[in-house]
């Protein structure tokens, strides 16, 4: 069928190409490129999860964004140095290490962070995270950990979790006495530890809390808080979220099944802590939760419910909830200097540096 097809439109580009005018000939050689496109599995779409990426049914993966890197380095506007290591050589899981100006002999909170990007795309290297932990660690005074995790589709969840699993034990190793990494034996102090992410990253930073709860740390460590910052969570509609539009709700699904290589349902606790009975949330493994809320994220009611959620179980710990009213998903990211930002990291810190 594609040869009765392609051969007379050859014909017709030779035809034009030879009798017609420039704009005719063009317009016959987009119409042969298209045909011969339609039977290509390199151009066919399996999912077009844009703006992130787009998987072909060949199986190749083009992501969209989030795939520029910079190099670890001394940052001379914060005075943070960096350098990356390697947490587990047989999964290539990688993590950037962030380490800020200060007196020797010092010990100070480790704090371990999952970038966000829908799971499947950004990484613990692009510009965005690399400016924003060099930032953060500078105000905070924390020795950080920035976890590069796999990405979905070629790595399905639970791979972003089971990595960051052992990237949190990794640093638990390092940061106790006798550790082999030099920043974390020497400066980090794990009984102020904390896990922190945005988006995707903020769902792996309460997910990882859970478990730690429920399996207990290497050591007998405890996170002390925990801070998802606009965190993805989804599933179904709380009070408050947008349940009568079935496009986005359809959407949603199709999104999670992707991410998740169909293993989960969107009601399951991965995407949606809501389904959990109250009495299971007092398995978080963290004595303070920080909650960000974007005002324009539409993500927001899930957020804003989540937090409810944990006030209202038998969790012995402390919540709070801090609204950024008019901006939208994770803008502290790309308008870091912003006061809206940096209100918002001001009250990071002071989460993270609270007696």
């Amino acid at each position: 069928m594609a040869s009765r097809i392609f051969l007379p439109l050859l014909l017709l580009f030779l035809l034009l190409g030879s009798h017609c005018s420039t704009g005719a000939a063009a317009a016959a050689r987009r119409q042969l490129l298209q045909s011969r496109r339609a039977g290509d599995p390199n151009s066919q779409v399996k999912f077009d999860f844009s703006p992130f990426l787009i998987e072909y049914k060949n199986g190749r993966v083009k992501r969209l964004m989030g795939t520029d890197v910079v190099a670890a380095s001394s940052d001379a506007l914060t005075g943070v140095t960096s350098r990356d290591v390697t947490i587990d050589p047989s999964t290539g899981v990688t993590a950037r290490l962030y380490l800020p100006s200060f007196r020797a002999n010092t010990r100070v909170p480790v704090l371990v962070y999952f970038h966000g990007g829908a799971f499947v795309v950004e990484s613990a290297f692009t510009p965005i995270y690399h400016a924003y932990l060099n930032t953060l660690a500078a105000r905070a005074g924390v020795v950080a950990v920035s976890v590069n995790y796999r990405l979905a589709p070629e790595h399905p969840i639970p791979a972003a979790y089971d990595d960051s699993w052992a990237a949190l034990k990794w640093v638990l190793a390092n940061a106790a006495a006798g550790g082999s990494d030099p920043w974390l034996s020497q400066y980090g102090d794990l009984s102020r530890l904390f896990l922190a992410g945005d988006s995707a990253g903020g769902n792996i930073a309460h997910n990882l809390a859970l478990r730690a709860g429920e399996e207990g740390l290497d050591g007998g460590a405890r996170i002390n808080g925990v801070a998802l910052l606009d965190p993805y969570f989804q599933g179904r509609s709380p009070v408050g979220a947008d349940s009568t539009d079935p496009a986005y709700v359809q959407s949603a699904a199709r999104t999670w099944n992707f991410i998740c290589a169909g293993r989960y349902p969107i009601n399951h606790p991965y995407a949606d802590p809501l389904v959990l009975p109250a009495s299971s949330w007092q398995h978080l493994g963290a004595s303070r939760v920080l909650v960000t809320v974007s005002g324009k994220d539409r993500l927001s009611p899930w957020q804003r419910a989540y937090y409810a959620a944990l006030r209202g179980s038998a969790w012995p710990g402390e919540a709070e909830l801090y609204e950024t009213p008019g901006e939208g998903h994770v803008y502290f990211l790309t308008k870091l200097g912003s006061p809206q930002a940096l209100a918002e990291m001001a009250k990071l810190v002071a989460f993270i540096n609270r007696d």
